[in-house]
């Protein structure tokens, strides 16, 4: 009587292993999952930014990272000189530029 429940639960426990294929789909899965939520979308911000400081010429009113509001008044390969007020100039990397800012009545 003793045998039969012993054979019993051995037969019951021996299971078929998955194959390499239905091991690795949870982290294919997961990799595309990040992928369309997190890397694409970063990647298009990125061109959009690229795009956006090629296309800046003076006298554009931007804002920067930091949060400040001027015009452009000269542009080199590197850097944005902005007057943020008269006679006040900054000098700026011209990759902190965010956008061009957009005031209500200009829009």
């Amino acid at each position: 009587m003793l045998w039969n429940e012993a054979f019993a639960q051995t037969a019951q426990g021996v299971a078929a292993k998955p194959s390499l294929l239905e091991s690795l789909f949870p982290f294919v899965l997961i990799f595309l999952v990040f992928y369309f939520l997190i890397i694409r979308p970063q990647g298009k911000q990125k061109q959009a930014h690229l795009k956006l400081l090629t296309e800046l010429k003076r006298g554009d009113q931007v804002l920067t990272s930091s949060g400040i509001l001027g015009t452009i008044e000269g542009l080199t390969e590197k850097f944005v000189t902005l007057e943020v007020d008269k006679n006040v100039r900054i000098k700026i990397l011209k990759s902190q530029v965010s956008g061009l800012a957009k005031e209500k009545g200009n829009e």
